[in-house]
């Protein structure tokens, strides 16, 4: 156990492998750099109360559970896997490709016999998530051998009797002719911390902080902000024209009979609505990318 004191710096723990490039570009967003590179375990961080370590999300529950890191980000499946006794801060959906939760799922090859968990039974399935496996197995009174896989997983359904793996797309499945049979569970990336360094004000303080500005990041992605001058004669019309959840900002111009219209859209629906802004009468019109939206 590593003891720490409160003026220690607040350890943060990044992921290291899949998930590390969108967790950087996420810290970018929220206004932390961090100087990673693909040597480097211990990069710095342009906060000087704070330092950052690498390590495997495989592992990130175990080191913050053991007060080696205080705050990081790992998937809710390792937290699971490692049955670690550590704070849930926050969830924050983003992965490596889409911002949705992966899956593990049992598969076996696109010819096999299995169609259902039970007919399983005595055979031999290889996963990385072995605990979690294990488990699922149990509850189904299902008695089989799991070994644990060091990776390129999917291609050992065909040596074996099938695998757990995850997936995020589900393209990796399909390219090996594998079947789904079933989803033992779906995860998203945590930011989890210490029991400890919760205790101490001013860390606890810095973890909140960050918690807010990760999902004001996520909240601002495949968003912009939009501005434009509306004669007020044609306001209401303007308006309608929004889409309907969202409530524009409204404000006087010096210029009497004119205000200022700002709303946050989705990128997807801006191509679309900004010509017919301006075919409504709406001038002066601009859109900008967003870092992060905090409610």
């Amino acid at each position: 156990m590593v003891n720490k004191t409160s003026e220690d710096k607040l350890v943060l723990g990044v992921p290291k492998g899949s998930l590390q490039n969108s967790t950087l570009d996420l810290f970018d967003r929220a206004g932390y750099q961090i100087a990673a590179s693909s040597r480097s375990l211990a990069p710095p961080i342009d906060d000087p109360m704070m330092s950052v370590m690498m390590f495997r999300a495989q592992e990130m529950a175990r080191y913050i559970e053991d007060g080696v890191i205080d705050v990081g980000l790992t998937g809710y499946d390792w937290i699971r896997e490692n049955n670690a006794d550590v704070v849930e801060i926050c969830e924050l959906v983003y992965a490596k490709q889409q911002c949705k939760p992966v899956q593990w799922v049992l598969a076996v090859p696109e010819e096999s016999d299995v169609w259902k968990p039970e007919d399983l039974a005595g055979g031999i399935i290889a996963t990385e998530l072995v605990n979690v496996t294990r488990k699922y197995f149990k509850d189904k009174g299902v008695d089989l051998k799991i070994e644990f896989s060091w990776g390129a997983t999917e291609v050992k359904a065909r040596m074996l009797d099938g695998i757990v793996d995850v997936t995020e797309t589900g393209s990796s499945i399909r390219a090996n002719k594998l079947r789904i049979v079933d989803t033992l569970m779906e995860s998203t990336t945590r930011l989890i911390a210490n029991k400890d360094a919760m205790k101490i004000d001013w860390k606890r303080r810095k973890i909140e902080d960050i918690a807010m500005l990760l999902q004001g990041a996520i909240e601002a992605k495949d968003k912009v902000g939009l501005k434009m001058n509306v004669p007020s004669s044609l306001l209401d019309e303007i308006v309608r024209l929004l889409p309907a959840e969202k409530s524009p900002t409204v404000s006087s111009l010096t210029d009497d009979g004119w205000v200022a219209v700002e709303v946050i859209l989705e990128e997807s629906v801006e191509r679309e609505l900004v010509p017919q802004l301006k075919r409504a009468g709406a001038t002066g019109i601009i859109t900008y990318p967003l870092n992060k939206v905090i409610h």
